[in-house]
């Protein structure tokens, strides 16, 4: 890319960079608090509920990722569950495993599984 083409692509990576190491700053402040017994500081649910769904619209408008594959109902889901875990204290040591594993099957998976069903 040349002249404002490379510019907004560079500005694009690092808005996705910055949202997602405030993403990860949510997942390890949440991790803490349930690894250390803790209560989960809403502020740290907050942090990943808004990361989350920042990253959501950045991949959503550059076309990475489509709510109509299985992907983009991952990361619905995932958010659903992370908004639960800001209000249900209870569950928050299962629900934060259970967005572990999911997030990580879900990024590391083969492409024509994540974007399942594939475009036309």
């Amino acid at each position: 890319m040349t002249g404002s083409g490379k510019r907004g692509a560079d500005s694009e990576r690092w808005l996705a960079v910055s949202l997602r190491t405030l993403h990860l700053a949510g997942v390890v402040w949440v991790g803490s608090a349930v690894i250390g017994g803790q209560a989960v500081h809403h502020a740290a649910s907050a942090l990943l509920l808004a990361s989350g769904l920042a990253l959501l619209v950045a991949d959503l408008l550059a076309g990475r990722i489509a709510l109509r594959e299985l992907a983009g109902v991952v990361v619905l889901l995932k958010l659903v569950l992370v908004a639960w875990l800001a209000f249900d204290a209870r569950h928050a040591a299962g629900i934060f495993w259970t967005l572990l594993v999911v997030s990580s099957f879900a990024s590391h998976a083969p492409k024509g599984f994540r974007h399942w069903p594939t475009r036309r």
